[in-house]
């Protein structure tokens, strides 16, 4: 079938057709989109969520238009939308940490000032990189940007540093907490 039959099959409802876009396109897609999401998981949900929205499209699909073009539309949107929501989880973190630190007063609050130690020794289990990356962030205040090029590695590579650093902090800081209670 060539694929101008095989997009008429598919807005009729033919779920073989559907089968012979996936089975011939899947790896493109997957390729392309690992370019941008690091996950294989987060990939794999993405590859998933193109050809959903392939198939619920079905019907408006113009097989004298490049289902490439399409296909490479559907895609880049969906990883834009997943990056958006990334980044907006990642900002929230921040912003819910920046606040817990700024909200204690070491010099009043006992519990704070333990709160600081057993963050700082947390830290101290970090790789040695995302130590480094979180302490430039967050002691030295500088921007993403700024500790890329000091280090001399992307700016993704600093933000999935410093995402796995708070990861870690967040999930050992419910330890303290129930300890604290």
């Amino acid at each position: 079938m060539i694929e101008q039959e095989i997009i008429k099959s598919l807005k009729g409802g033919d779920k073989r057709a559907f089968q012979i876009l996936y089975d011939h396109y899947w790896q493109q897609v997957y390729n392309f989109t690992k370019l941008y999401i690091t996950t294989r998981i987060d990939t794999e949900e993405i590859v998933q969520e193109v050809f959903v929205k392939i198939w619920e499209s079905r019907s408006t699909l113009d097989e004298t238009k490049s289902f490439d073009g399409f296909l490479f539309i559907i895609t880049r949107n969906l990883i834009f939308n997943h990056s958006r929501r990334h980044l907006k989880e990642v900002a929230m973190k921040v912003t819910v940490l920046q606040a817990i630190e700024e909200s204690y007063d070491i010099e009043e609050d006992l519990g704070a000032a333990d709160l600081k130690k057993y963050i700082d020794k947390l830290v101290l289990l970090l790789p040695p990189r995302q130590q480094e990356v979180f302490r430039m962030s967050r002691e030295l205040h500088m921007s993403n940007r700024e500790i890329a090029e000091r280090l001399s590695i992307t700016e993704k590579a600093i933000e999935r540093n410093i995402n796995l650093a708070l990861k870690f902090l967040k999930k050992n800081l419910h330890l303290f907490i129930l300890f604290m209670a």
